[in-house]
């Protein structure tokens, strides 16, 4: 039986990469190292051999290190949301990703031009590169919602939340809610549900334009979607359109006011 986690961070990647926002930076990213050439690529290369070779490396060596990403960050204990934290979250994730980027890289050099770097040159390459993929990791973990939610936004009908993207065809329909679970997210529509190998801040930002609210440290719930309110001590419970129920926190109450369901 195949591993739910594996294949979760198998579609999350796909999602990532096919995505037009993603492709086009690389593209971008590539096409300018191309015609700059550095790293004396520019002096060994034609300008159509340099714009190929960079856009191959920026393409195969950004999918490696995000998959390699999407395979590991479940393993890693979240950890509390600090800034130091965060920062050997990303040393976790880049040190093994690097690996399979510098075969990448390598294997490409080796081919174009015949070329392996021995002694201290490939210990000068072995850092640029830890330092490459590093920074690059740092900026798809440490500020996801600019690199991975702004593309579908923008594709998709402005009626339509980029979360649904996520979710299977068949189970598409108007969002319902989202619940963490370990690692995971169980995203919740009107006609099933599916987990997604993400964090419930970054689902929710892919929330928009859909009316809804976090109403629990695990949970948010689309307001058009709740049916009744029952309180319960300083908190509540919700019974959505599904039939299911979602707890709300004390510090929460005040959304359900403002959304007026109180």
């Amino acid at each position: 039986m195949a591993d739910p986690q594996m294949q979760s961070a198998l579609r999350e990647w796909r999602a990532h990469m096919g995505r037009g926002q993603t492709l086009a930076v690389l593209l971008g990213v590539g096409a300018v190292l191309g015609l700059s050439g550095p790293f004396g690529t520019g002096a060994r290369l034609s300008l159509l051999a340099g714009l190929g070779y960079w856009i191959t490396v920026v393409l195969g060596s950004y999918g490696i290190g995000a998959l390699g990403a999407a395979l590991i960050r479940p393993r890693l204990s979240p950890g509390p949301d600090r800034i130091g934290a965060r920062l050997l979250r990303v040393t976790g994730l880049a040190l093994p990703s690097t690996l399979g980027v510098a075969l990448f890289v390598l294997g490409v050099n080796l081919a174009v031009f015949g070329w392996l770097p021995r002694g201290w040159a490939l210990v000068e390459f072995s850092v640029t590169l830890l330092a490459i993929t590093w920074i690059v990791t740092a900026l798809i973990d440490l500020v996801p919602s600019s690199t991975q939610s702004a593309g579908p936004a923008q594709a998709d009908p402005p009626d339509r939340p980029a979360i649904l993207d996520r979710v299977p065809l068949e189970k598409r329909g108007a969002l319902v809610a989202l619940s963490a679970e370990d690692h995971y997210v169980r995203i919740m529509t009107d006609t099933g549900d599916t987990l997604v190998l993400m964090r419930l801040r970054d689902a929710i930002r892919e929330t928009a334009p859909a009316a809804g609210g976090q109403v629990h440290r695990s949970h948010w719930a689309a307001w058009d979607q709740v049916t009744a309110v029952s309180r319960r001590g300083d908190g509540a419970m919700l019974t959505l359109t599904t039939g299911a129920r979602l707890p709300v926190s004390r510090a929460n109450m005040p959304r359900l006011r403002d959304a007026g369901l109180l």
